[in-house]
């Protein structure tokens, strides 16, 4: 099975995931950003793009790679990654579950005043803001549009990654399918 915590900077995804993998025996977590750093060491480099996602081997890419990690391992796999393009959403989910990989997809959401407060008080990462605080407006666009319909959402805006990791695993572990709920605010 797959655990996919999408979401934008700052919701939690990349803490949460870590959690989660503690919560879920047989886990491991697997970061598809990891597939795009590959993608950009290739010389010279693919065409010019603001974000990897939009060259066309990164999807397949991601989807084989998963695959290929839960056909060696089994288990469960975590990925902690945002997915904004509704396009690029369908094209992984299809071509895991060509594969015959169940996916259980969270959005792990915050209203925008708290996402900004985590990304400019990041002290893991630092507060990268202007990269990470460009796809606020672009995560709440597809928050609207497709992305909380397409997925199980946990609004961690007053929750602690534990917290938001105990729901995950615990909607893991009932296996139920949640119906689509009416959008947090933004």
């Amino acid at each position: 099975m797959i655990v996919w915590l999408n979401g934008t900077h700052g919701a939690g995804k990349t803490t949460t995931a870590a959690l989660v993998r503690q919560l879920i025996p047989d886990s491991r977590v697997f970061d598809a950003e990891k597939v795009g750093e590959t993608l950009m060491d290739v010389t010279p480099g693919l065409p010019e793009t603001d974000n990897f996602q939009h060259w066309p081997p990164w999807r397949p890419l991601v989807v084989e790679t998963a695959r290929r990690v839960i056909d060696y391992t089994g288990g469960t796999l975590v990925m902690p990654m945002t997915v904004l393009v509704e396009r690029y959403w369908h094209e992984i989910s299809t071509g895991l579950a060509q594969h015959a990989l169940p996916v259980r997809h969270f959005v792990l959401h915050a209203d925008q005043a708290t996402l900004r407060a985590r990304i400019r008080g990041d002290t893991v990462l630092g507060p990268d803001s202007p990269f990470r605080l460009r796809y606020l407006e672009p995560y709440a666009e597809a928050a609207r549009t497709w992305l909380h319909r397409e997925a199980e959402v946990i609004d961690t805006t007053h929750l602690t990654p534990a917290q938001a990791a105990r729901q995950v695993a615990q909607a893991v572990r009932n296996r139920e399918v949640r119906p689509p709920r009416a959008n947090p605010p933004l």
